[in-house]
Order: structure tokens, then C-alpha cells, then sequence
């Protein structure tokens, strides 16, 4: 599932073709997505309207319209956002198509169909309740060391799970944890509750130098993620730890241990990481 930097990649891709213009004609697949397709409100709300700001909060693409609405893009598993000549084929699994002024479409295409896409007014209370649920950005000042330690005083949640919690910080999976976790040391099952501040700087310095590179790296290409012009990622390249089970630690050269933490496959350096 596409992480903080993938959707970052994508937005910041879309952004310059979508920003200032209008979306005139919204079209449907008529298939389920993951959530229902809020027809009533694309029609109401962002059909028609201009696009003001591009952006990305958490694991969501963020389009504000002129008119104060918002749609959230989810991507899921195997969601993609590309642009496309207004005149193009559309392909099997091209769920939505928003066509713009300027004769080109957005289109969200799905194979597995576990994306969404939510709209909301700009006085829907549940806009607020949704975002009110989200952590703090790993890059913004709120994300602090302290903050880590007074919300993790007394737990024993192990700390992987704690960072991929995106009520504890927004955007952070399964691979970036992976690889933030071996970069600072830190075992992916030590308890929250017995990490010192220190070691919390550490996981905020690595997190931000982990996620700013896979940023510029295009993303991490496990499986389908492409981004808005329908390029892969490299970043999987600099993976140390994630989906390296049983080859040598980059570091130690120990073999990199692969386990199941809560449902989800975990790689870590069990002399490296304490």
C-alpha cells in the first residue's frame, strides 16, 4: 500500500497540471470502490468547480476547490492517478475520469478496487472529525521526541506498531517503519514505554532523513505502485532491511530476520537492532 512519500510523489505530480483548473465532467465505472463513490457530492461539490490546492495529509491526496470542498484520494493497494490526453482510450479499471478545461483527464484507475475517494463541504463537521483523528507529519515540528516519549510514557506496545499508528504520526507503514526502526537501532518489538528520549530523537532524525529520500527517490516500488505520469519508484534499491528475509545485514552481516508482528511481515537485524 502506497505510503507517505508514494502519495507525496503523486500529488506533487499532479499538482502543477490540476492546480487553477476546472473540472468540468466527472465520469464513473459504475463499480464499488472501497468505500461508496459519492456521486451526489462530485456532482454538487467538485463538478464544475476550479481546483485551488494539490497537496497530501497523511496517506490521503488532498484536492481543495474553489468553492471550499475537499475530495481525499486513497489509493489502496493498487490505486493510480495519471494524467491523460482528454481523446485517449480509457483502460480496464478506470474508475473515475475528471476532465479539465484544458482537454486533459485525471484518471483513478483500480485493478483491485480498495481505493477511495471521500468529499467534503467546507462546513461538513466530519472534514474536522476526520482530520482531528490524524497524527502529526513526520517533517513538522509538532512530531518531536518529546512528544513520542509523553505519548509512549507507560506502554508496552511494541514500537512498530506504534509508528505505523496513524493517530501517533501520519503516513508511516510498513516498509518505512521497517527501514526507520534498523537505521536507529531500535528493535521493531521493544516496548514504547522503555525508549528514552534519546533514542526518540533518534527515530524522529532517522524518519525524517528516511522519508526525504524515498521522496526524491520517486517512492518504493514493491508491487504497482507508479506515480501521476506512470514512472516507478527506486527506492525499494535502498531498502536495508524490508523484504530481505534471510540475506546479510548490510551492516553486520547477520541474516535479517523475517517475522509476523500484528498480521503484517516485519524485517529486522537481530544484533544491529536492540
Amino acid at each position: 500500500m502506497p505510503e507517505l512519500p508514494e502519495v507525496e510523489v503523486i500529488m506533487r505530480g499532479i499538482a502543477p497540471h490540476l492546480e487553477g483548473q476546472t473540472i468540468e465532467v466527472i465520469s464513473f465505472s459504475g463499480l464499488k470502490l472501497r468505500l461508496p463513490v459519492p456521486r451526489l457530492k462530485l456532482k454538487n461539490l467538485i463538478s464544475g468547480a476550479k481546483v485551488c490546492e494539490v497537496g497530501r495529509r497523511a496517506k490521503y491526496g488532498t484536492v481543495f476547490m474553489d468553492n471550499g470542498a475537499l475530495m481525499l484520494i486513497h489509493l489502496g493497494m493498487t490505486g493510480k492517478l495519471g494524467l491523460f490526453p482528454a481523446k485517449s482510450r480509457k483502460v480496464k479499471h478506470d474508475h473515475l475520469c475528471f476532465a479539465l478545461g484544458n482537454s486533459t483527464e485525471v484518471r483513478f484507475n483500480d485493478v483491485r478496487r480498495f481505493g477511495s475517494i471521500q468529499v467534503f463541504a467546507a462546513n461538513d463537521p466530519e472534514k474536522e472529525k476526520f482530520f482531528g483523528a490524524l497524527g502529526p507529519e513526520p517533517f513538522t515540528d509538532e512530531f518531536s521526541a518529546g512528544y513520542l516519549e509523553k505519548l509512549a510514557k507507560g506502554r508496552k506496545r511494541p514500537v512498530k506498531n506504534f509508528l505505523m499508528d496513524g493517530r501517533v504520526v501520519a503516513g508511516i507503514g510498513n516498509i518505512y517503519a521497517s527501514e526507520i526502526l534498523f537505521a536507529a537501532g531500535v528493535a521493531p518489538l521493544k516496548e514504547v514505554g522503555s525508549i528514552s528520549l534519546h533514542v526518540w530523537k533518534k527515530i524522529i532524525t532517522e524518519t525524517r532523513e528516511i522519508l526525504a529520500r524515498a521522496i526524491k527517490a520517486g517512492g518504493s516500488t514493491i508491487s504497482d505502485f507508479v506515480n501521476s505520469s506512470g514512472e516507478k519508484g527506486y527506492f525499494q534499491l535502498s531498502l536495508n532491511v524490508y523484504g530481505r528475509g534471510g540475506k546479510e545485514c548490510p551492516k553486520c552481516g547477520k541474516s535479517i530476520i523475517k517475522a509476523v508482528q500484528a498480521g503484517r511481515a516485519t524485517f529486522f537485524c537481530g544484533k544491529c537492532q536492540k
